[in-house]
């Protein structure tokens, strides 16, 4: 499975990918997660099973739902996102893969 997370830099949201790498590797999974600006959606969302946006994007989600509609594309919970917490992340990414 391909997460893609989007934030506004793409700086705040690679910390939570090493979190949720750490969270997989504790249950055994293997994934691909990368975390990329909002700007550079097009070079990345097709190859992504699942599309995160960060809470600082999320009024990008009606673009990014419209632009990649046969995909799950949520925001991440605020306070997981603040928190960065990978394991509730990764759950949350995995329940909307069908996981």
């Amino acid at each position: 499975m391909n997460i893609l997370l989007v934030c506004a830099a793409g700086m705040s949201t690679s910390l939570l990918v090493n979190r949720m790498n750490e969270a997989a590797a504790a249950k055994g999974i293997e994934l691909h997660i990368e975390a990329h600006p909002v700007g550079s959606i097009d070079q990345y969302g097709d190859s992504a099973d699942v599309i995160l946006l960060g809470p600082q994007v999320r009024y990008e989600l009606k673009n990014v739902k419209g632009k990649y509609s046969g995909k799950p594309v949520e925001i991440i919970n605020m306070q997981d996102y603040g928190m960065m917490n990978g394991a509730k992340v990764l759950d949350f990414a995995l329940e909307l893969g069908g996981k």
